[in-house]
C-alpha cells in the first residue's frame, strides 16, 4: 500500500508542475506577443481602416449610433486594438 500512495503522490507532484510550467511558458508567449503587437499598433497602417479617420458623421444620433456599433465590429473583428477603439470613439461622440 505505500507502494501505490508513493505513485500516486509522485504523479501529482509530476502532474502539478507540468501545469505550472505550461502556465509560464503560456504567459511569457501571450507577453511576447503582445510585445511584438504593440510597435504594430502604433506603426501606420495604409492598409487598415483603422489608420482612416472616420467619415464625418451626418447630423443626429441615429448616425453616431450606427458608427459606434461599426467601431465595436471592427473591435470584436481585431482590426481595431482597444487604445485605436477608445481614441476613434471619443473622437465620434466629440463630434
Amino acid at each position: 500500500m505505500p507502494g501505490l500512495l508513493r505513485g500516486v503522490a509522485r504523479t501529482a507532484v509530476v502532474a502539478g508542475t507540468a501545469t505550472a510550467v505550461s502556465n509560464r511558458v503560456s504567459r511569457r508567449q501571450q507577453g511576447r506577443w503582445a510585445a511584438q503587437q504593440e510597435p504594430q499598433a502604433y506603426a501606420p497602417q495604409s492598409a487598415a481602416p483603422a489608420a482612416q479617420p472616420l467619415a464625418p458623421p451626418a447630423s443626429g444620433m441615429s448616425s453616431k449610433i450606427e458608427q459606434l456599433k461599426q467601431l465595436g465590429d471592427l473591435k470584436t473583428q481585431g482590426v481595431l486594438t482597444e487604445a485605436e477603439f477608445e481614441d476613434q470613439k471619443r473622437r465620434l461622440l466629440a463630434s
